[in-house]
């Protein structure tokens, strides 16, 4: 029985793999079909489908090898790289390009759950209850920081880790963040479409800005006038009113969801739905503990929470570290292969 463990292991990865190719592949070439059709420039899109892809091999790499200190290592790059690159921080400087903020509070979601994954694979009390002290170190860095959102956020993760610390059954927990998800998604939808009660809108633009929720709806606009192939790549500053109103505007809506389905079509935003599916499939497939798993699927949750209302996927940084918790959360690390061997020279 112990022999047939790794063939085992392999058929049951076999599915997420083909899965992940099968999805990347195809949000790669959609850009190229619409940047053809429509005009426009599909390196954006090609380069968040190279980050992934990229980050998450990575996380696959490293988490075999060192499946605690990889993503501990990986916390602390977070937090690095967001202490240590202005643009990341929000400051308190007006001029700021929108979207800064975003990046911010993504990257410290992803370092909270980053550390949780890492305190959870660890076997020693003392390291875990050491580890989930760092988790909790990167949500104070975020009070420190002034972001509130990253601090929000960074806790969400936090504790919805410490919460599924004794779940068995991963199954309702992933199938239940992605209702959140797309929960969110269909509020921001809704918005954009002016189908919220007037009272529930403004509390909104008084939170998130008119000038955001005017790019969503100008980014709806051009959805029911080119639901098929949308405006092209990259087109959405070009035709986007609100957009050229405004000097600090970068050209996007600042929502993943909305910004895909204006520029690529309906398709386009069915592909992003289809790729947090997989990572979501890939996760419930995965050989790791349900706690690891759990803790990763709650920060990539957060980050596509965070992606629906803001720019976070614009910066590179963040897609490699989302693809990068991905892959640390669905590696098998060696040291499991290596004990039935072990069991089987003992018996010989």
């Amino acid at each position: 029985m112990a022999s047939a463990g790794p063939d085992a292991d392999g058929e049951r990865r076999i599915g997420p793999d083909a899965a992940g190719v099968a999805v990347l592949g195809v949000c790669a070439a959609w850009p190229l079909i619409t940047a053809a059709a429509r005009g426009g420039r599909p390196e954006g899109m090609l380069l968040a489908v190279l980050a992934v892809t990229a980050g998450y091999a990575a996380g696959r790499i490293s988490g075999a090898l060192l499946p605690v200190a990889a993503p501990c290592a990986g916390a602390l790059a977070g937090v690095g790289l967001t202490v240590a690159v202005p643009r990341l921080v929000p400051g308190p400087q007006i001029t700021a390009p929108l979207g800064h903020a975003g990046a911010t509070t993504a990257m410290l979601a992803l370092s909270a759950g980053a550390a949780c994954c890492a305190a959870w694979a660890a076997s020693a009390p003392a390291v875990r209850s050491a580890l989930l002290l760092l988790a909790a170190g990167v949500v104070v860095t975020a009070a420190v920081l002034g972001s509130v959102p990253g601090f929000v956020a960074g806790a969400a993760v936090l504790l919805c880790s410490l919460a599924v610390g004794r779940v068995r059954r991963r199954g309702p927990v992933l199938a239940g963040l992605a209702v959140a998800a797309a929960g969110v998604t269909g509020v921001i939808w809704a918005v954009a479409g002016d189908a919220v009660p007037e009272g529930f809108a403004a509390s909104l633009e008084g939170r998130l800005t008119a000038h955001r929720v005017g790019l969503w709806r100008d980014a709806l606009g051009m959805v029911r006038e080119h639901a098929g192939l949308g405006v092209g790549p990259g087109r959405f500053g070009e035709l986007s009113t609100v957009s050229g109103q405004s000097p600090l505007s970068d050209g996007k809506p600042h929502s993943a969801p909305l910004q895909l389905a204006a520029e690529q079509g309906v398709v386009g935003v069915v592909l992003l739905g289809l790729a947090f599916g997989w990572l979501l499939y890939a996760l419930w497939r995965s050989p790791r503990a349900t706690p690891v798993v759990l803790s990763a699927g709650a920060a990539l949750t957060a980050l596509a929470v965070i992606a629906a209302v803001g720019n976070a996927l614009s910066f590179t940084a963040v897609s490699v570290g989302g693809g990068l918790l991905a892959g640390l959360a669905t590696s098998r690390p060696f040291a499991e292969d290596a004990e039935p061997s072990a069991r089987e020279r003992v018996v010989r």
